[in-house]
């Protein structure tokens, strides 16, 4: 049986300037990642990791390759397409939760959607699910400075979670985080996506992080490596 690919990247390359030079940081990478599996990308800082998650989140554009998420070409979209598909098909967990600290949690994680037009009470229904199943339901009126840094992070994979993506990118989760609170998140994310059926890319310094993963790829000098975790 054919597997059902979410992610197809076709030759990429991605390039910066750096004091008038060309610096090379992804030089003809090609992956296919399955729906449901969770890939982990490892490297050194600066290898190109984040730069491969921006690029398939369309915050990027390649120098040439191709990106399909789930059969859909991003690499020819413009602004607006872009934040359109990512609205509506890549949820994302930054390192820095990246949360609006005006709002409350609940405001947090709803606030996407509702820019969108959905329904208010619909939305609100899923968001409080999820905030069940993260443990903050008591803590849905309450704003960002008063949760820990764990606390956050699990706000900011409900918000990543409520319009239930096809793709979750996640960029070094735990980087801010103590190693408990770090391995408490990721038993949380990884739990939340395989029982949703979800894709998950993550960005990881972490080797017990990568001995979870189905796949994981190095990235170094540019080129991209896929091999089975560690045992």
């Amino acid at each position: 049986m054919t597997q059902h690919l979410i992610v197809q990247i076709r030759d990429l390359y991605k390039t910066y300037d750096e004091g008038g030079r060309r610096l090379p940081v992804l030089e003809g990478v090609s992956l296919d990642i399955a729906a449901g599996e969770f890939f982990a990308l490892l490297g050194a800082s600066g290898s190109g990791k984040s730069t491969l998650l921006n690029l398939l989140s369309g915050i990027d554009s390649p120098d040439s390759g191709r990106i399909l998420i789930d059969g859909t070409d991003i690499t020819p979209l413009g602004d607006r397409q872009l934040t359109l598909f990512r609205r509506d098909c890549i949820g994302i967990v930054f390192q820095f939760f990246n949360l609006i600290p005006t709002l409350t949690v609940r405001e947090n994680i709803t606030l996407p959607q509702e820019l969108s037009g959905l329904r208010a009470t619909a939305i609100e229904a899923r968001a409080d699910n999820l905030l069940d199943q993260v443990g903050l339901r008591d803590r849905a009126g309450t704003f960002p400075d008063k949760l820990s840094g764990g606390e956050q992070q699990r706000v900011a994979i409900a918000r990543a979670l409520l319009h239930e993506p096809k793709l979750v990118l996640a960029d070094e989760p735990t980087g801010n985080l103590d190693d408990e609170t770090g391995r408490l998140v990721i038993e949380l994310l990884l739990r939340l996506t395989r029982e949703a059926g979800k894709t998950l890319v993550m960005a990881t310094h972490s080797a017990d992080i990568a001995r979870q993963a189905d796949r994981l790829g190095r990235i170094h000098d540019g080129r991209l490596q896929v091999e089975a975790p560690p045992s």
